[in-house]
């Protein structure tokens, strides 16, 4: 996906660009702090709650060796997560990214950019009423999800085989999936996780009412090591016979196949003005 502000990491737009354009934006991805632009008020100083976690962030993905930490790293950053609430983070409802939309009325999603390095990514989606994140994947990544505050309906699919070779899937236009999730979110709520091959890899969200998750990805996507974000439909026909096995007999299933974002999907960048990170 792509932010319509530059310097912030690609996660979605309504564009229709082509494959080597993204990955040539992607590779101007900011990989520090962000930092409020000339003129703009400083940022509040560093509080335990987002300096903590971004601690946390730092010493568990360190020290993985994968895209999966350890079941300890895992709980360790939930339970950081699972304390942060949107004061921590200067976030209320009432602010102008919850009354963000187009020219047609449609609702923009905002992103704010608390940091990002190799390992790990820190940021806020703060979607208004009605707004959507179309489903897409975490290819090979761990994600921390928390709504700090909202009510969010979340979609989210594995696939149903994990092992499916990505050449096979292309060529049968369509992948089987099977639904993790299918219901709304009310914060106060835990941390969601979800893993390479679990957990709901692929989702997406529609706001019920002005919400803000707070994302932590790891390792952040990235083209050149094969982390594409790619956006999926559900296919309304499942491919032929003969290319795959049937559909399994119940409601659980869904035939996914990759598509470009949605044109009324608009995700625009912002600078975080919450508690900075100090990355010593």
């Amino acid at each position: 996906m792509r932010v319509e502000a530059g310097g912030l990491p690609e996660l979605g737009s309504g564009a229709r660009d082509p494959a080597g354009a993204r990955r040539q934006r992607r590779r101007r991805q900011q990989r520090r702090p962000a930092m409020p632009s000339a003129g703009a008020a400083a940022q509040p100083a560093p509080s335990p709650a987002v300096q903590g976690l971004f601690e946390a962030c730092r010493e568990v993905f360190g020290a993985s060796a994968g895209a999966v930490p350890s079941p300890a790293g895992v709980e360790r950053i939930k339970s950081v997560l699972d304390s942060i609430s949107a004061a921590d983070v200067s976030l209320t409802r009432n602010m102008s990214y919850f009354r963000r939309v187009n020219s047609n009325g449609i609702p923009k999603i905002t992103y704010l950019h608390l940091y990002e390095c190799e390992a790990f990514s820190i940021g806020i989606f703060c979607l208004p009423p009605r707004g959507v994140i179309p489903l897409h994947n975490h290819p090979n990544m761990t994600v921390f999800s928390k709504l700090l505050f909202g009510e969010l309906r979340v979609k989210s699919y594995d696939w149903a085989d994990a092992s499916q070779d990505s050449t096979d899937a292309q060529l049968q236009g369509a992948r089987l999936a099977k639904v993790k999730v299918d219901g709304t979110l009310n914060a106060p709520c835990a941390t969601s996780v979800l893993y390479p091959e679990d957990g709901g890899n692929l989702h997406c969200f529609t706001a019920h009412t002005a919400c803000a998750v707070l994302d932590v990805l790891g390792p952040p996507y990235d083209d050149g090591s094969g982390r594409h974000c790619q956006h999926y439909n559900v296919s309304s026909s499942a491919p032929s016979a003969g290319d795959s096995k049937p559909l399994p007999g119940d409601d659980g299933y869904a035939w996914l196949e990759e598509c470009e974002p949605p044109d009324n999907f608009h995700l625009v960048g912002s600078t975080y003005m919450g508690p900075r990170i100090v990355d010593n």
